[in-house]
């Protein structure tokens, strides 16, 4: 049997395939185009793939023998899992695993963009640094701040717990109560539109879907305090990106900071590339050596289960 990967992805994963099936791995460096998709498909059984591959009907078409696809992430709005599940594939994911990881990130970037930390590296590296002084990189902080989290799934409650430690107020926006956390950390649920208002800092952790697409528009942003932040690691088209720009750079908020964008990985706007009260980071919430390799492992062991004819764990469709 023969499975085909988009990207190598780390060595624990691959060998578990190498070991059962004739694996062929995707030998650029970079992310495959839909043609080049379709010509690895055409012979193979099982499908490993990326977020930043798409998986339409086309794709799945061409897989004739496929029997099973497996995607390396949580989301998968990447492939058209309905119209799998219509031709009988499968279609899995890997949850839970970056969970804390993914919180961390947040947290990183939240606090990197609070206290200036990517300025001032660059301001180190170019010289600048003549001594302390009174008003050198000011930021802000974060202790007894108001953190609004929005989406209070796993990695939502994993960054409330972190908010405790800092002796932050909590509140957040979830279709549904979540009272183990409330009780936990003292988080207060609210509309949508009273943690815009209320909120310092403004963490997103809801899957992108249509209901969630574009949720924190114009309006939305209009709403948040003129020395609030934003941080983005769920997905870039839950933001409407380019309003949220456009306030930047009149500096109506403070900052932002984003893991995820609109058009990545090939088309992220270049005008935030321009902006110094932005912290960028390239799409890397789960980008720990033990998260990605674990990843390997379900996405995987994902593939083996079908092709062994057993139910796969984390089947989403």
């Amino acid at each position: 049997m023969k499975v085909f990967v988009t990207r190598r992805i780390p060595e624990k994963g691959l060998r578990m395939l190498e070991e059962r099936y004739d694996v062929e791995v995707n030998p650029h460096d970079r992310v495959l185009t839909k043609e080049e998709i379709i010509e690895g498909v055409r012979d193979a059984d099982a499908l490993l793939c990326l977020l930043t591959d798409a998986i339409d009907r086309e794709v799945i078409d061409a897989g004739r023998k496929l029997k099973v696809i497996s995607n390396y992430a949580v989301g998968y709005n990447n492939i058209d899992y309905e119209y799998a599940r219509e031709k009988g594939i499968p279609v899995t994911n890997t949850p839970g695993v970056l969970t804390e990881t993914t919180a961390d990130l947040a947290w990183a970037i939240l606090m990197a963009a609070a206290r200036r930390v990517v300025e001032g590296d660059a301001f180190m590296r170019a010289g600048k640094f003549r001594g302390w002084e009174p008003m050198l990189m000011l930021g802000t902080d974060v202790y007894d701040k108001t953190i609004g989290i929005v989406g209070m799934g796993k990695i939502g409650q994993a960054v409330a717990r972190r908010a405790k430690g800092f002796g932050m107020h909590i509140l957040y926006y979830s279709r549904s109560r979540k009272p183990e956390i409330e009780e936990e950390t003292g988080a207060e649920r609210v509309p949508l539109e009273i943690l815009m208002t209320e909120s310092d800092y403004i963490s997103l952790h809801v899957p992108l879907t249509p209901e969630t697409r574009n949720m924190i528009n114009r309006d939305m942003l209009e709403l948040m305090k003129p020395e609030a932040y934003l941080i983005n690691t769920a997905r870039g088209e839950v933001i409407d990106e380019p309003y949220l720009i456009e306030m930047l750079k009149r500096r109506r908020i403070r900052g932002a900071a984003l893991d995820v964008f609109w058009g990545e990985p090939l088309n992220v706007n270049p005008e935030l590339y321009e902006l110094d009260n932005v912290v960028l980071a390239p799409h890397m919430g789960s980008a720990s050596l033990e998260t990605r390799t674990e990843m390997a492992v379900m996405a995987a062991q994902a593939i083996i289960d079908v092709l062994e004819g057993r139910e796969p764990k984390n089947r989403v469709n």
